[in-house]
């Protein structure tokens, strides 16, 4: 009996010792700044990235002392999941809790979003939307502005096709917008300004990523590099139907091809895609014969000869590359 009690006592002692630890050592890592008090740091975190590979690049980059322990504290205090993506200013002299509070609830100096390959212009509009960057009108303004195509040397009616799917850093507004009734003329042209910028940039990586593919790019610079209008035209809304038409790179050339055949043979093109884009924003899915038939439809291949009268999404440099060399 003696000897359980010394036993059960030991354990409570040596429980209340490791506890002791534990508690000294939760303290210490709260309470102790990893860096320069006044140093800003610039930290980038991805989008969808997780918490324990942003705490170990946290603790690389000198703003924790430990990047288990941010771990713990990010799930004792139940935000593991709502760390946002984006840049954020941090500050070295910041303890832990206040380096967690930025990632969680702060405003990044600049937010991380994604386009992915394949959306059309007025999808791209509404995911920018949704991310907080612009209201969906002010970007159609923009990307539908003869005057801003013209100067982007954009030779269609609207952007499709130009809008570079890729991940942007873009800088949040300075505040959230306001009712159109409350809005100043000055709040209104700087929502105007600020859309034409973010699609001015998105046109800008377009043709930065696909200089190196136009044939002959090696021999011209800039703005020369630009094929002529109209091999412009037709290499890009090929590559917008190859994007839609697959998403397995070792197939695109040959999409490509087969779709250049019927061209050269002056058989009609009969891609899907072309005819949904016709149908717009209001299409619910599902393509009827109906749609197939419809001659009235200007994107619709199946009763138009040749090409689309422009490209129906956005689409990767390797859709390019299969449409500028398509498979034989």
């Amino acid at each position: 009996m003696k000897l359980f009690l010394r036993l059960a006592i030991f354990l409570l002692l040596v429980a209340l010792a490791g506890g002791a630890w534990l508690w000294r050592e939760a303290r210490l890592f709260l309470d102790t700044p990893a860096g320069q008090a006044g140093k800003q740091e610039l930290f980038d975190v991805p989008q969808g990235a997780r918490l324990g590979k942003i705490a170990e690049e946290l603790e690389a980059r000198g703003l924790v002392t430990s990047a288990r322990n941010f771990v713990l504290l990010a799930r004792w205090k139940k935000q593991e999941n709502r760390l946002q993506a984006g840049r954020f200013a941090l500050e070295g002299g910041w303890r832990p809790e206040q380096v967690l509070e930025a990632l969680v609830n702060g405003k990044p100096v600049l937010q991380r979003v994604t386009v992915p390959e394949g959306l059309t212009w007025w999808q791209t509009g509404r995911l920018l939307e949704a991310e907080g960057l612009l209201r969906f009108e002010d970007f159609r303004a923009a990307v539908t502005d003869p005057a801003f195509l013209r100067h982007y040397g954009i030779p269609f009616a609207t952007a499709e096709g130009f809008l570079m799917p890729d991940t942007y850093l873009l800088k949040p507004p300075d505040a959230p917008a306001a009712p159109d009734a409350a809005e100043t003329a000055e709040a209104v042209a700087a929502r105007k300004v600020r859309a034409r910028a973010v699609a001015g940039r998105m046109i800008d990586n377009f043709w930065r990523k696909t200089a190196a593919l136009w044939p002959d790019a090696g021999d011209r610079q800039g703005v020369a590099a630009r094929p002529p209008a109209a091999k412009l035209k037709n290499w890009v809304t090929l590559a917008s139907i190859v994007e839609k038409e697959t998403g397995i790179p070792a197939e695109r050339a040959r999409v490509a091809g087969v779709y250049a055949n019927r061209l050269g043979r002056g058989m009609l093109l009969q891609a899907d895609p072309t005819v949904i884009y016709g149908l717009g924003p209001g299409f619910d899915g599902n393509l009827r014969r109906v749609h197939l038939d419809d001659a009235a439809n200007p994107y619709n291949t199946y009763q138009r000869p040749g090409l689309p009268p422009g490209p129906i999404c956005s689409f990767g440099a390797a859709a390019l590359a299969a449409a500028i060399r398509p498979e034989q």
